[in-house]
C-alpha cells in the first residue's frame, strides 16, 4: 500500500452536496484501472472544507468502492480530539491506513506537531503518513522532525514535497531522509511534475493528485520508473510539461478539477465554496491540453 501508485480523487461537490454517486465512480475506475492504493479526502479531496458527518460518508462511499484496492483516508483537522475522532471514524469505515496533515490557524511549532502525531498514533490500529504539504498548510517539517516522528507507532510513510530537479541531487536527498527514519517508513514524492524525479531518485510511492482522475497517465510514469527505465518516466513526464505548467499557473486542484469536469467525471462546479473553478480562457486551455496530449484514459 505504501508503495507504487497512490491516488487521490476529487470530492466533488453540486449546490454544496457531496455527489456521492459521482464519487463512487472515480474511486471505482481507480480500482479498475490497478492503482496500487486510493487515498480519500486528501488535499485534491479537499477534506479541510468538509463537516464530520460529509467525511464519514466519503470515508464509507471510498471503502465501498474501491474493492480489494487499499484505501487510506485524510484525517486532517485543527484540533487533535477532532482529529482522532476522524481517526476512528476512517478504521469504522475500513480504512487500510489514514493521512495526516498538521494543519493550524496559529503557526505551529515543532513540538506542536510532534505532540499531534504522538497523541494520533496512540489510538491507531492502522498506518499513518504522514503529509507534509507546505504550500497548503504552511508548516515546514524539518529533517529532525521527520526522524522523531519517523520511531511513533503506526508511522509507515512521509510524503515528501519536491525534490532538486538534477537526478543525482535528488536521490542524495531521498538517500539523506531514508537514513533518518526507521527502514520500514517509505519514502513518497508528491507534486506531480517532480514524480518522475522522485520515483527514479529511489521514492517508493507516489502520492499522486492528476492519478486520481486519469490514473493511466500517472500509471504509465509509476511503472516506468518501477522497471527502471528512468528514461521512459522521464519522457512521458516531459511531455505532460504543458499540464505540470497549467498546475503551477492555476493550482493542481482547479486544473484537474476542470479536466474531470470536461470529461463528464464529476458535475460542473464541483469545487467547494469559496474555492471557484477556472476562467473561461483557462478552461478553454486546459480542454485543448485534453485532447493535444491524449488526456483520456
Amino acid at each position: 500500500m505504501f508503495t507504487g501508485l497512490n491516488a487521490f480523487p476529487l470530492t466533488p461537490l453540486c449546490d454544496d452536496v457531496f455527489q456521492q454517486d459521482a464519487y463512487a465512480r472515480l474511486v471505482t475506475q481507480l480500482s479498475t484501472a490497478g492503482v496500487d492504493s486510493i487515498t480519500a479526502l486528501g488535499s485534491t479531496g479537499s477534506y479541510a472544507y468538509l463537516d464530520r458527518e460529509e467525511r464519514r460518508l466519503v470515508a464509507d462511499t471510498a471503502v465501498q468502492a474501491a474493492g480489494s484496492t487499499p484505501v487510506m483516508v485524510g484525517i486532517g483537522a485543527l484540533r487533535t480530539s477532532r482529529v482522532q475522532a476522524l481517526a476512528e471514524d476512517a478504521q469504522n469505515a475500513g480504512a487500510s491506513g489514514v493521512l495526516l496533515a498538521p494543519m493550524s490557524y496559529q503557526t505551529l511549532t515543532e513540538d506542536d506537531v510532534f505532540g499531534l502525531y504522538e497523541d494520533v498514533t496512540a489510538g491507531l490500529s492502522v498506518p499513518l503518513v504522514v503529509y507534509d504539504n507546505p504550500g497548503t498548510t504552511h508548516f515546514t517539517f524539518s529533517d529532525e522532525l521527520y526522524a522523531r516522528i519517523g520511531t511513533l507507532p503506526n508511522v509507515t510513510s512521509i510524503k515528501i514535497p519536491g525534490l532538486p530537479t538534477v537526478p543525482d541531487e535528488a536521490r542524495a536527498r531521498v538517500d539523506a531522509i531514508r537514513s533518518l527514519v526507521p527502514e520500514h517508513v517509505t519514502v513518497g514524492i508528491s507534486g506531480d511534475s517532480a514524480a518522475a524525479t522522485g520515483l527514479n531518485a529511489g521514492c517508493e510511492v507516489w502520492y499522486s493528485v492528476i492519478g486520481g482522475t486519469l490514473p493511466a497517465l500517472a500509471l504509465t510514469i509509476t511503472r516506468a520508473a518501477q522497471a527502471g527505465d528512468t528514461a521512459a518516466a522521464d519522457a512521458e513526464s516531459q511531455r505532460l510539461q504543458p499540464l505540470w505548467e497549467m498546475f503551477a499557473a492555476h493550482g493542481s486542484l482547479r486544473v484537474t478539477a476542470t479536466i474531470a469536469e470536461h470529461l463528464g467525471l464529476v458535475p460542473p462546479a464541483s469545487l467547494p465554496r469559496p474555492i471557484r473553478g477556472l476562467k473561461v480562457a483557462a478552461r478553454t486551455r486546459v480542454a485543448h491540453l485534453v485532447e493535444d496530449l491524449d488526456l483520456r484514459n
